[in-house]
């Protein structure tokens, strides 16, 4: 006579021991995880961090006053006493680079901002209610694409004065198109969601589902494309500043710099004249596409970081 095999115990067998049970994480803890998992945007936040810092913090650690001339001193190369050399005026170069990317990055900054406010704000609206709505604001930003932005920004810039807010406010203007299409994309995806259907049979008003259920979803395209943003508009100052069609001095940037020192390209013995400006117009470039790099990932469940 055979007996019956005795299974084990499943709740005394396969129960875990005191203190192995998984610890649930919150999103931002996840987040948090797959950022700094990324080495290079972890290293660009960092670059960053240190750029805002020697530059807006300038009054204090440029070694000499800004625009300060002195016709006595003829143009060198970097040394102990001046970091990165002097110009045909003077005028210690590590100050004018630091006190120009006060101007260079606040540009950045302020057109990332209101740019991203106005696009994800249309954006929101053409994709959530659709109809006459959504082609009369999409049809509004296919106008705004077509136009040929460097020969608007140049006109603008002459009527308006060749100050930073009218930078600011050109740069954002024609810099909101973008994030609108893709605040328009994830949102005409995003209001089809059970959650949000939930949400209106709850009696939840539009603006409410956009504000507490849709655009949460939604903001790791938002900050990456805050952050290319802020890249795009250095580069644009800098630009038209460099073809002579922007800031002028007394104001200092990194493109006035680099205007400044044009005719330093074809000489050797000056190369530093255009090579700071441009390593740190290129340091903040890269860092802010880094940045972007580490938080698509970041915001990505799937992403293998």
């Amino acid at each position: 006579m055979t007996t019956a095999p005795v299974l084990p115990d499943v709740d005394t067998e396969l129960a875990l021991p005191p203190g192995a049970e998984p610890v649930a994480r919150s999103n931002w803890q996840l987040f948090r995880r797959r950022f700094f998992r990324h080495k290079l945007a972890v290293v660009a936040i960092v670059v960053l961090l240190l750029l805002l810092v020697v530059c807006f913090g300038a009054s204090w650690i440029a070694p000499y006053p800004k625009n300060q001339t002195n016709l006595l001193i003829t143009p060198g190369g970097p040394s102990a006493k001046h970091w990165f050399g002097t110009n045909a005026l003077g005028q210690d170069m590590l100050t004018q680079v630091l006190y120009g990317g006060q101007i260079s990055l606040k540009i950045g900054i302020a057109v990332a901002f209101f740019s991203t406010v106005v696009g994800v704000f249309v954006g929101a609206i053409a994709g959530f209610y659709r109809g006459w709505t959504d082609q009369g604001l999409s049809r509004l930003v296919d106008l705004f694409l077509i136009v040929p932005e460097l020969a608007i920004l140049a006109v603008a810039i002459e009527r308006l004065g060749r100050s930073d807010n009218a930078f600011i406010i050109v740069l954002a203007a024609l810099g909101w198109m973008y994030i609108a299409r893709v605040v328009r994309g994830q949102v005409l995806s995003l209001r089809e969601k059970e959650f949000v259907e939930a949400a209106r049979a709850s009696g939840a008003s539009g603006p409410r589902i956009i504000v507490r259920h849709i655009l949460p979803n939604c903001i790791g395209p938002i900050m990456v494309n805050a952050t290319l943003a802020i890249a795009a508009a250095v580069i644009a100052e800098s630009t038209l500043t460099y073809l002579g069609l922007g800031l002028q001095p007394p104001a200092t940037s990194w493109g006035i710099l680099l205007n400044q020192a044009e005719s330093a390209v074809t000489s050797t013995s000056q190369f530093y004249l255009v090579f700071f400006p441009g390593l740190f117009l290129i340091l903040t470039v890269l860092a802010v596409n880094f940045l972007g790099d580490g938080l698509r990932d970041a915001f990505d469940p799937q992403s293998p970081h």
